[in-house]
């Protein structure tokens, strides 16, 4: 065997092991499939904090507080750094664009934001309440991606409203609780609807350790 064949085979090899490593790590994705999950890094330039406003919050009603606390797998230490992502439609269930979305903006439209938890894992977003899709085949929801350190992004169960008509007891049974239930119970203070859900990182989530 002359040096050329050897030299080939060895590439061939190379080739063979590193396609088998990648695909063991796609296998290992932990969340699974996350269509626009990368969205969560979107926020170009802006400096993240534990609370967000995101733009329709004071032209819409009804004004809607979302807040909680972020713990790791163990549902008790607070989670540092983790960012996250919501977006969702608008008063007539539509992902409302304007003329200047880039990246996922064009399919999530502009009613989105990002936080970023400090010490004690707490989180506020201000927004607005939106609306199910024209067809009202969904409940009233709001999406949720999720991204901790040195872990790739994935996405959790959305909020719902538990008193949606509907967000039927069938609905219900196929949420899967992906850090934790979705479902929140909508209260009014000081004039705003609040609800609040506290996430458990990993909690449902495939492939997470």
């Amino acid at each position: 065997m002359n040096i050329k064949m050897i030299r080939t085979r060895l590439f061939c090899l190379a080739i063979s092991i590193l396609t088998i490593s990648c695909r063991a790590q796609q296998s290992k994705t932990i969340g699974g499939a996350c269509q626009g999950c990368e969205a969560i890094h979107e926020y170009e330039n802006k400096k993240l904090s534990p609370v967000d406003t995101l733009p329709g919050f004071y032209n819409n009603t009804p004004r809607l507080k979302i807040s909680g606390t972020v713990f790791k797998k163990d549902g008790e230490t607070f989670a540092e750094n983790v960012i996250l992502y919501i977006y969702h439609t608008n008063r007539h269930g539509i992902y409302e664009k304007k003329e200047k979305e880039s990246g996922w903006g064009k399919i999530h439209g502009y009613n989105r934001g990002w936080i970023k938890t400090g010490k004690n894992g707490n989180y506020t977003f201000y927004t607005f309440k939106p609306a199910a899709y024209p067809n009202r085949s969904e409940p009233e929801h709001i999406h949720l991606i999720v991204k901790e350190p040195h872990i790739n992004e994935y996405y959790l169960d959305s909020y719902f409203f538990l008193d949606d008509p509907l967000l039927t007891p069938n609905k219900k049974e196929k949420l899967t609780n992906r850090g934790g239930s979705g479902i929140t119970k909508p209260t009014i203070n000081n004039g705003i609807l609040s609800i609040k859900r506290d996430i458990i990182l990993g909690r449902n989530i495939p492939n997470y350790k």
